[in-house]
């Protein structure tokens, strides 16, 4: 049913994009909270604020383009007719998903530029704001604009700007939202150390906590050579074949090459290279045995089951065991490091959000965000005159 088929989609598409934004998955809003932000009534101004992030306004006409470019592509894949509080439910939907992204993008700007200019005037914020701007727009230019020429195969930027408009897009757009990374992850950038230190001592305590994913099986690596009687007239062919690619591989010193050319197990086309396999996971009960009692790099004799003939040579063979620390100290360091790295950032977006505040048309997707007033929805153009009803408190620092 299309309506099934809508919310299916509406849901996985907010929670991919809230987690996109950086929020934890507990801070993920629930079906409920998606169904109730639903209920939430869209302006219909495109100037008119749906968000205020710190200093900063995010207007319905910003997302506007992408969210129908969304919506078309969801009832292109419908292919019925969808009721007109279902297709208004979905823009409703994706206008949220795309305001968190955007406001978390916000967020991370409005973060910059107090590093920036701390307590300073507001004279001095508008300076910096269109110093660290206008540098992120010059960098548009030199390296995003080829990259979108390339992509959309044009030279000519107004060509560009249609094609992107197709999309839901438009430069002014793009350009927008890459001056908002941009300064968004130099903020980043200056508060995540990207190279933490890890101890030996966290590298063994972490080994020692995680030791059973450490250990192992009896486990081999080995070469194979097949004939399978399902694919040869006769046991008595199958006999000839296998011992004139024993002897092929055996006198000419290759037998992955033989292997590709005349094996018939499935990995044939990789040389019947079998990498680690642990022992007693192969469906050949035969087979199983013979790769943990045969020596090693020495070609079998051929080996029989209820599948078919085999050669097989045995590589490489470890007994049940676990796995030394130094053989996984590396993954270990890098894994910490990892970790290190993204608590950092979870670190850095709970601070952020404590400095710059939010003030949303749906609160529940930002931790800490304040419901819009409603008179903020009204267009600039058509808004009342500023009173203290209807003003902002000072961004918080």
């Amino acid at each position: 049913m299309p309506r099934q088929y809508i919310q299916t989609l509406l849901f996985a598409s907010s929670v991919l994009l809230v987690q996109a934004g950086g929020w934890s998955r507990a801070e993920v809003p629930t079906r409920e909270q998606i169904d109730r932000a639903a209920e939430v009534q869209l302006p219909s101004d495109p100037a008119a604020k749906i968000a205020v992030v710190g200093q900063s306004s995010i207007l319905l006409g910003e997302l506007a383009p992408k969210v129908e470019a969304r919506i078309s592509e969801v009832l292109s894949r419908v292919q019925q007719q969808v009721p007109e509080d279902q297709i208004y439910h979905a823009r409703v939907n994706f206008t949220r998903a795309a305001l968190a992204q955007a406001i978390q993008n916000k967020m991370m700007r409005e973060s910059f530029l107090l590093d920036q200019v701390a307590t300073q005037s507001a004279d001095k914020r508008r300076d910096a704001d269109e110093m660290m701007s206008s540098k992120a727009r010059a960098l548009f230019f030199e390296s995003e604009i080829p990259e979108l020429k390339k992509q959309y195969q044009t030279q000519e930027l107004t060509e560009l700007d249609r094609l992107l408009k197709e999309k839901g897009s438009s430069l002014a757009s793009r350009q927008r939202e890459f001056v908002d990374q941009m300064l968004g992850h130099m903020y980043i950038r200056s508060k995540v150390d990207k190279d933490p230190t890890v101890t030996l001592a966290e590298i063994n305590e972490y080994y020692q906590t995680h030791l059973g994913a450490y250990q192992h099986d009896a486990r081999a690596r080995w070469e194979q050579l097949s004939v399978l009687f399902a694919k040869v007239p006769s046991r008595e062919a199958a006999n000839a074949m296998i011992w004139e690619m024993g002897r092929e591989a055996l006198y000419g010193g290759n037998l992955q090459a033989v292997a590709r050319a005349k094996s018939q197990e499935p990995f044939a086309s990789n040389g019947g290279l079998h990498d680690w396999t642990a022992k007693g996971s192969l469906a050949s009960q035969v087979l199983d045995d013979q790769i943990f009692l045969l020596p090693l790099n020495k070609m079998s004799q051929v080996i029989e089951d209820a599948d078919g003939l085999h050669i097989v040579r045995v590589l490489e063979r470890e007994d049940e065991g676990v796995t030394s620390l130094a053989d996984v100290q590396d993954e270990i360091r890098s894994k910490l490091r990892q970790q290190k790295i993204n608590e950092s950032q979870m670190e850095v977006m709970e601070s952020m959000r404590d400095r710059v505040p939010v003030w949303s048309l749906f609160p529940d997707d930002i931790p800490g965000a304040k419901m819009l007033p409603t008179s903020v929805l009204v267009p600039a153009s058509s808004a009342a005159p500023v009173t203290a009803q209807n003003t902002f408190p000072t961004m918080i620092r």
